[in-house]
């Protein structure tokens, strides 16, 4: 799958027009602040209808407008257009006319890769944020994963509310009674996750670790998994949970589970993100992009589409020269520079050039 036409209305600083990027390789070229990433923003809301930065959505509305669209057309894809809008508040999706319910459906049509800054954020960001980037990696490929997720999620949201209202209730045996109902759902939910998290980290290590010692020439890397339940049995996890329900009840909160599992990137058993440089830090995010869009085509057998914003900036000559002879395979790449970048040198015959100027693309 590629995309063929990207067509924006009121998107952050981007024209109101109908952009052609019949490419393999699109190259993106302009000064900070003229609207490179927003078109990538805009390719991936199609993707995944949110955006890569973590903003609410209404934020990707032009300055002083609330609402937006993005639309693409596709290429060699069983459909032919996926349109984005948000309007008073209110976000639609439609794959070829047809308003879908569930943005799922969209992982199945035009997986998009992103490489941006915020990536630093899985190696030196909050466990939450790392959490986050393995779970996307597993839901591409896997979809009951992501239901999963989502189960277990829900569960562990009506835990939550029912935990606060027991703090005000001195005697809490009906909801008590609730949360032994609960209880059990979320260990089952929870041990389906952690059972995949395992082995989906232990996988991932394989390709992760001699990616990074091809770029970096630092070996022994590996990507561990830290659960937050020791307990492997669903039973013994429910009468955990019961245990702990008055420590849970005190702090308003499921003080344990998935939602607390711990991801580390270690060298010879040794944590190596905290003690890595600001540069190893930048290859490690840019790596563990590469080893996620590997790892989605040997699970589904499909290329990805990337978007890579800026990537090649902070790394020196020789890392450059690794870091894309290492680059997955992909059906189609975005790439943005700036223009004192040496972007003629990664030039391609077919590749199609754009200089970004407030907004508009220009060939």
């Amino acid at each position: 799958m590629s995309f063929a036409t990207l067509r924006t209305a009121s998107f952050r600083n981007l024209a109101d027009t109908e952009v052609d990027i019949r490419a393999k390789d699109v190259f993106l070229i302009g000064e900070n602040g003229q609207g490179k990433t927003n078109f990538l923003e805009a390719l991936y809301f199609c993707s995944y209808a949110s955006s890569f930065r973590g903003v609410r959505d209404g934020e990707a509305a032009r300055t002083g407008e609330k609402d937006f669209s993005a639309a693409v057309t596709l290429s060699n894809s069983l459909y032919e257009k996926i349109l984005v809008k948000f309007e008073k508040g209110k976000k639609t999706v439609q794959i070829d006319g047809k308003q879908v319910e569930d943005r799922k459906e969209l992982l199945d049509i035009s997986p998009c890769i992103v490489f941006c800054h915020e990536d630093m954020e899985f190696i030196a960001g909050t466990p939450e944020r790392r959490r986050w980037f393995f779970d996307q990696n597993q839901s591409l490929c896997d979809p009951v994963y992501l239901e999963d997720l989502r189960r277990y999620r829900r569960v562990l949201k009506s835990r939550n509310t029912l935990l606060r209202e027991a703090q005000g209730t001195p005697n809490h045996t009906s909801i008590n009674a609730v949360l032994d109902a609960l209880d059990p759902q979320l260990a089952s939910y929870g041990l389906r996750i952690m059972e995949k998290r395992e082995e989906a980290a232990r996988r991932f290590s394989e390709t992760f670790g001699p990616l990074y010692e091809t770029v970096a020439g630092i070996g022994s890397i590996a990507v561990v998994y830290t659960p937050s339940w020791k307990l492997k049995n669903s039973e013994s996890l429910a009468a955990f949970l019961e245990e702990r329900r008055e420590a849970d009840i005190f702090s308003g909160i499921t003080l344990s589970g998935p939602h607390r599992d711990r991801y580390s990137f270690t060298r010879s058993g040794v944590d190596f993100s905290a003690k890595a440089s600001t540069g190893q830090r930048r290859l490690l995010a840019l790596l563990l992009r590469i080893a996620q869009a590997r790892r989605f085509s040997e699970m589904t057998g499909r290329n990805p589409v990337l978007l890579l914003d800026d990537v090649l900036l902070e790394l020196d000559p020789e890392k450059r020269r690794r870091l894309l002879d290492v680059m997955p395979g992909y059906d189609q790449a975005f790439y943005t520079f700036l223009p004192e970048e040496p972007y003629e040198r990664y030039r391609k015959s077919d590749t199609l050039v754009y200089t970004v100027q407030g907004g508009q693309l220009l060939k």
